[in-house]
């Protein structure tokens, strides 16, 4: 129900889930574009690990008489977009959406490369903490998500979160399992409009 979605680029927000979303491209007949690097000021590198190997004050806390060279902790890349946005509707697409700071990342980035519109579409939104309040004050204009999870809470504290129902799908795909039939009918048989 995207207005103009002939005119969207589907979006990879890391180069581990093209292969999802040069599937969602090709269902849908639309260009793709795939996210890499990650946004610059976290300074939760720190903590996490990511910050190595360790820096020369590290270093001469374990021991003063150690002679190791100083040594550069690793840089991310900068957040780099490949494939044409501009004037596009971006559609991310991804399995989750629980901490929401590498979509906000990646929305910004496609709005700073031209595109008009940016929407979110995950299986699963869980949605923790400040994602809402987040959602709403960001460049994200909407967020689809199934409801595998109740998110109803999350969706009072922002308009743009949206759901889709699929309960009759997994309904259908448990009976067939339970009877032992066919699951690609459900793939072969359920068109856009469904």
């Amino acid at each position: 129900q995207i207005p103009d979605y002939r005119n969207a680029v589907i979006v990879a927000k890391s180069p581990a889930s093209a292969k999802r979303a040069q599937s969602f491209a090709e269902r849908l007949r639309l260009g793709i574009a795939v996210i890499h690097g990650e946004a610059q000021d976290a300074e939760s590198d720190m903590v996490d690990g990511r910050h190595s190997p360790p820096t020369a004050k590290n270093v001469a806390a374990i021991h003063p008489s150690l002679e190791i060279p100083m040594l550069i902790p690793k840089e991310k890349p900068p957040i780099t977009v490949v494939g044409d946005v501009g004037g596009r509707i971006a559609i991310i697409v991804d399995d989750i959406i629980d901490d929401v700071d590498s979509f906000l990342a990646a929305a910004e980035t496609l709005k700073e490369r031209g595109a008009y519109k940016i929407f979110v579409m995950a299986t699963h939104g869980l949605l923790s903490s400040d994602a809402p309040r987040l959602i709403e004050e960001s460049a994200i204009d909407e967020v689809v998500v199934t409801n595998t999870i109740p998110h109803e809470i999350q969706k009072l504290q922002c308009p743009k979160i949206k759901t889709v129902d699929i309960s009759m799908i997994l309904s259908e795909a448990i009976r067939r399992i339970h009877n032992g039939e066919s699951m690609s009918y459900l793939f072969r048989n359920i068109g856009l409009d469904d």
